[in-house]
């Protein structure tokens, strides 16, 4: 998006740096499944500070005292876990790049998240990017806002997810962890942090603790750094029985405790009203169906990675729906494509992510990226184009 660092980039860009790039993205990891963009976002300053107002915007509504009164009902009943703290320990806002009428770049956000992203992997994707791409020759570029670090970002994690425990006391837990299509992350945060990488099967209880066994020794965990969406084993809640369920009450801390999952999603849209907000309404309060549809998209709330959203609402779509309540109309985002490749440009989405420590303010610390050629901006609607994927954005210091 700055001018001057496309046209070095896209005129110093060849095929087999990208291949090194991947090469190099990948050493010491496991394969990795999703597609990478061929380039980083070089994000303007006046996006830069757009994007930082608009997440305080958010952040505003999170910390309001009936913040959890108004998210009640966005627990279901089925998935509720006891024991939930105050506050996420993550968040993650996604915007969507788009230009108002002046032809000014403006944020649109798309949707949120109080779970985490990947915290530890854009941190080695930002680095792999630079020293490939030899973008360091070009200007002093961070994916990191507010002044921080590499040294004190990792430093912030590790107060975050470690806490006063030991690395072997925490454990990275999803359902199949090594085998998660970005369990990149979750080796490179091993790396960072010493944290131990978990399946739920690999964690049992006892007297309501739970522990795994690493070498034949029995070691208590302590704390949870979670990665488990419910979505993903609602179907195979047998592993629950050889491992534990996370409903009952058990003796551990949850970084971030899985009801911030639903309190802060697209549930939380209808109550923003700002300008980087679109029109957002629960589908079951709309009295009359816009005459428009084809401006708004039609999202599932309890669902994720975009999946049964659906883009070109009819009537029929909505009439269809059985439970209005679990839905939100959502006035569609106009991307712009802004990133100049080889032959056009494409459409950009950034995800701001932010670490909200204990008895503190949430900080904004890093970034997410992906660009895309598709109706979807999600790396999995884009595996078949060039130019588009996962990547971050930088910014000159």
């Amino acid at each position: 998006m700055i001018h001057t660092y496309r046209e070095y980039f896209n005129r110093n860009f060849t095929r087999d740096k990208y291949v090194s790039f991947l090469q190099m993205l990948g050493k010491d990891y496991p394969p990795v499944s999703i597609r990478f963009a061929e380039t980083p976002i070089f994000i303007p300053e006046d996006l830069k500070n757009q994007l930082i107002e608009a997440g305080e915007e958010i952040i505003k509504l999170i910390k309001q005292p009936d913040f959890k009164t108004l998210t009640e009902n966005s627990i279901p009943k089925e998935w509720t876990v006891p024991n939930e703290n105050d506050h996420p320990h993550f968040l993650a806002f996604d915007f969507g790049i788009s230009k108002d009428e002046k032809g000014r770049l403006v944020p649109r956000l798309i949707e949120m998240q109080g779970f985490p992203s990947l915290f530890g992997f854009q941190l080695h994707l930002a680095d792999t990017y630079k020293e490939v791409f030899e973008l360091n020759n070009l200007a002093d570029f961070s994916p990191f806002f507010n002044g921080i670090d590499q040294q004190e970002y990792i430093a912030l994690l590790k107060k975050v997810i470690l806490g006063p425990y030991a690395p072997e006391e925490v454990a990275l837990m999803d359902i199949d962890a090594p085998n998660q299509k970005t369990a990149i992350d979750f080796f490179v945060t091993a790396k960072h942090l010493g944290v131990r990488i978990l399946s739920l099967t690999d964690i049992f209880k006892e007297n309501g603790q739970l522990f795994y066994k690493e070498q034949g020794k029995k070691i208590r965990l302590r704390r949870i750094y979670n990665r488990l969406i419910f979505d993903e084993v609602s179907t195979q809640q047998d592993l629950f029985k050889i491992s534990f369920d996370p409903r009952e009450p058990v003796d551990v801390e949850w970084i971030t405790h899985p009801n911030w999952f639903y309190r802060i999603s697209k549930y939380t849209m209808p109550f923003l009203k700002n300008e980087f907000v679109p029109e957002t309404r629960f589908l079951n309060t709309i009295a009359s169906i816009p005459a428009d549809l084809e401006n708004y998209v039609l999202k599932p709330l309890f669902s994720f990675a975009g999946m049964g959203v659906i883009i070109d609402v009819t009537q029929t779509d909505i009439e269809e729906i059985a439970d209005p309540e679990n839905w939100i109309l959502q006035r569609k985002v106009n991307y712009e494509p802004v990133v100049k490749s080889p032959d056009g440009y494409v459409k950009a989405e950034i995800r701001l992510l932010y670490i909200w420590p204990d008895g503190e303010e949430p900080q904004l610390c890093i970034n997410l990226a992906r660009l895309s050629r598709g109706k979807m901006i999600g790396v999995r609607y884009n595996a078949d184009f060039d130019w588009v994927g996962g990547t971050v954005g930088l910014m000159a210091q």
